[in-house]
């Protein structure tokens, strides 16, 4: 299949699944602590992914690692801890609208960091996408006028992580396969999870034998292994096979599924949310024609 169409498959995918994952974070949160669900998150993935490719490793040269590394922490790590902390605070949808700003902070870092390119569709994308963001954040605060929105820094410090990550995927890990990737990333950072699950009194019997936990447990599998492994293989193919502005495009779609999921959650979503989110859908499209 061409890559004009698989991209478009993949970006499909990814919403999906990144939009559901809001909403499983808030029901983790239920019975795990936030350094536990980061930690948890990313060692739960790191098994999900050693089982299923741990040889493509092989793959990656030696002065390949320390973009490895730096792709693991920003594009993974770091991430996982703020968002759980984000959540805490603010709702599952709000944090997913305020993440949209991640193809707007690629794009700048792209151009005057990494030297990679873009062309005024993309601009024009990007910025009337971001309109549609602003406008469902307003909404967002006005029905929900109780919310600590201070934790919201904590989401677009996630942003500039991804768009960190995403312009290293493009600009120096083209030739190193997803699978190979994705590995790489977790091996680095099963020692940090740990460490940090030991600190945060995981492994006190009182807490294991408690049943909001057992709960917890069940979402933060099905986030680490679906929204955070399998995802982040299709990502990072979605890096390679576009640009890097089109694959954090991704972040634009994410708020309407996850704002489905809150609906149902019994968060409130209003009409002015709707028209908001067809603007951010218009932002996509702009942004990805041809020019």
């Amino acid at each position: 299949m061409q890559n004009t169409k698989l991209k478009w498959i993949y970006l499909v995918i990814l919403s999906l699944v990144w939009g559901s994952s809001f909403i499983l974070i808030k029901k983790s949160l239920i019975g795990l602590t936030p350094m536990q669900l980061g930690a948890l998150r990313t060692l739960f993935a790191a098994v999900f992914l050693f089982l299923i490719g741990f040889r493509s490793m092989k793959t990656i040269a030696a002065s390949d690692w320390k973009w490895i590394i730096i792709s693991g922490f920003f594009g993974t790590f770091i991430p996982a801890f703020l968002f759980a902390f984000a959540e805490t605070e603010i709702d599952s949808g709000i944090a997913s609208i305020l993440n949209s700003t991640t193809p707007l902070v690629t794009l700048i870092l792209g151009a005057f960091i990494f030297s990679i390119r873009f062309n005024k569709n993309q601009l024009i994308g990007v910025i009337v996408g971001l309109v549609g963001c602003i406008a469902l954040i307003l909404e967002g605060a006005s029905v929900n006028p109780n919310q600590n929105y201070l934790y919201a820094l904590l989401v677009l410090c996630a942003s500039v992580c991804y768009a960190i990550n995403v312009n290293i995927i493009k600009r120096y890990m083209q030739h190193i396969s997803p699978m190979a990737i994705a590995n790489g990333n977790f091996i680095v950072l099963v020692i940090p999870s740990v460490l940090v699950l030991y600190q945060s009194d995981f492994f006190r019997s009182d807490l294991i034998s408690n049943p909001r936990m057992h709960e917890s447990l069940i979402y933060i599998s099905i986030l680490a292994v679906v929204g955070t492994g399998i995802a982040k293989v299709l990502f990072n193919k979605l890096v390679q096979i576009s640009t890097p502005v089109f694959a954090t495009s991704v972040t634009y779609t994410i708020p309407i599924v996850a704002l489905l999921w809150g609906i149902l959650d019994e968060e409130q979503f209003t009409f002015y949310q709707v028209l908001a989110s067809s603007v951010i859908v218009l932002g996509v499209y702009l942004a990805n024609r041809n020019r």
